[in-house]
């Protein structure tokens, strides 16, 4: 596998190394990269601060065509000396190849946030299910020594961790529990991971903090070559193609991931919802069914209810006069596979409006890919994409407007409508990007571009160098 690497030989002077097996004269300070330096997917980072001393940040799988280039999931690079492993938060292209590093020999702490290590664990499962084993006592052991391993610490407080090095958390606004790390040295160098930063309009979740400086700052650059629409378009987007729905009795369909999309959808449909109402004076109850048809999302939503400390101040305000913001009264879960083969028939037996919020968010698997076989080649069906679609996955194809797909290995003519509102992603744009590396109270000293394709990365290096950031 390729991997970048880059090396600090003292602070302030920096120079790419572009050999990565072996160290030679150890720096005081060197990043490995093994996924997510020459892509989106696949995040996983080693921080080298003396020789034989490092960390990991992240260890997550790689998705759509970055997946066919690194078909093996397992750990091909060496754990000598890790001593522990950052993560960012639980996004599978984040913490996805968790299981193979354990099963590399793996036994460190798992820092995190509090949050984090709550979702891991079903996270974990569901990976584990689909892509590992079936095996309920190997599911159950690989849990149980996931869950001797974590070590959740408070935001916003300096945490020793090994060696004289430190590290804090920030809130990075991305999902619920996702982090920014701060990392300092024992010589005080700090380098920071961005991990995924949001764009701080999620209508459920603090604002990215800033973190105080950084000598380098390893910066994801998803979105760094364009603009996310505002919050107020996307929500009157999502309000027009929810109308039409009512309107020609169709089904849309979103694609979405279980964790962050699904809450911040749910949250925001009860104020559309609201909001048709007062205007047609009825309720919608009888013409329109919402329908969450994923058990994960569902655990997940749950697990956003009971954590309300690290909601945003403006959903703080609404529970105090709604109890229950992601919930309402149209609202349907489903569970067992069996309601979900059953509701696929009802929905197509009678033609009512529904809308149908189900995962994979890249349509690469999932019970979504079976509502698209089902209703992708009707005129009144409407398909919505809220996220990132990676090079090569069945979403990609969609959403760019290709005529046909291919689901599960046949061939699908799309006659359905196709929606992107980029202003649900849960990655910061170009905008947001550029004000964070701007509005840290000490300028960085180098920044290190991961989590982006060529394109993305080589349209923000240059707004970056433009300000005269040196992009390493």
């Amino acid at each position: 596998m390729h991997r970048g690497s880059l090396c600090l030989p003292h602070p302030g002077k920096l120079s790419i190394d572009p050999t990565f097996d072996t160290f030679g004269p150890t720096p005081p300070m060197k990043l490995i990269h093994h996924g997510a330096h020459e892509g989106v997917t696949g995040s996983c980072h080693q921080l080298v601060w003396r020789e034989g001393k490092s960390l990991l940040v992240d260890c997550g799988i790689f998705q759509g065509s970055e997946a066919v280039k690194h078909p093996n999931p397992e750990i091909e690079f060496s754990l000598a000396g890790i001593e522990c492993l950052l993560l960012t938060h639980v996004h599978v292209d984040h913490c996805g190849r968790i299981p193979y590093l354990l099963a590399a020999g793996f036994e460190h702490p798992i820092y995190c946030s509090g949050p984090t290590a709550k979702l891991l664990p079903l996270v974990m499962e569901d990976t584990l299910r689909i892509g590992f084993t079936r095996s309920r006592n190997l599911i159950k052991r690989f849990l149980d020594q996931v869950g001797k391993l974590l070590r959740p610490v408070a935001y916003n407080q300096w945490h020793p961790i090994s060696d004289g090095v430190e590290i804090r958390l920030r809130p990075a606004g991305h999902v619920l529990g996702s982090t920014i790390f701060e990392v300092r040295l024992p010589d005080d160098e700090t380098v920071v991971f961005s991990g995924d930063i949001g764009s701080g309009h999620d209508p459920l979740l603090k604002p990215p903090s800033l973190p105080a400086r950084a000598d380098l700052l390893v910066l994801e650059s998803t979105y760094g070559d364009r603009l996310h629409e505002r919050p107020a378009d996307r929500q009157q987007a999502l309000e027009k193609i929810l109308r039409k729905t009512l309107a020609d009795n169709g089904i849309t369909i979103i694609p979405a991931f279980s964790l962050g999309r699904t809450q911040s959808l749910l949250y925001e449909m009860n104020g559309i919802f609201e909001s048709v109402q007062k205007t047609e004076g009825r309720t919608l109850m009888k013409r329109v069914d919402v329908i969450v048809d994923s058990p994960l999302a569902t655990r997940f939503t749950q697990i956003y209810k009971s954590m309300r400390d690290f909601w945003s101040v403006e959903a703080q305000r609404l529970v105090q006069t709604d109890d229950q913001p992601l919930v309402f009264e149209n609202l349907t879960t489903v569970n067992h596979h069996q309601e979900h083969r059953e509701l696929l028939d009802y929905l197509e037996q009678h033609q009512l409006p529904a809308i149908v919020i189900a995962g994979s968010g890249m349509c690469t698997g999932g019970r979504v890919v079976n509502y698209l076989k089902r209703f992708i080649g009707q005129s009144n069906t409407d398909i919505i994409f809220v996220g990132y679609q990676a090079r090569g996955t069945p979403g990609q194809f969609i959403a760019r407007g290709a005529e046909w797909v291919r689901l599960d290995g046949r061939r699908y003519d799309i006659a359905a409508d196709v929606h992107q509102i980029s202003g649900y992603s849960a990655h910061a744009d170009q905008a947001d990007l550029l004000d964070f590396v701007r509005e840290m109270p000490e300028r960085a000293e180098a920044i290190r571009l991961v989590h982006g394709d060529y394109a993305a990365k080589r349209v923000l290096t240059g707004l970056l160098e433009e300000d005269g950031f040196s992009v390493v």
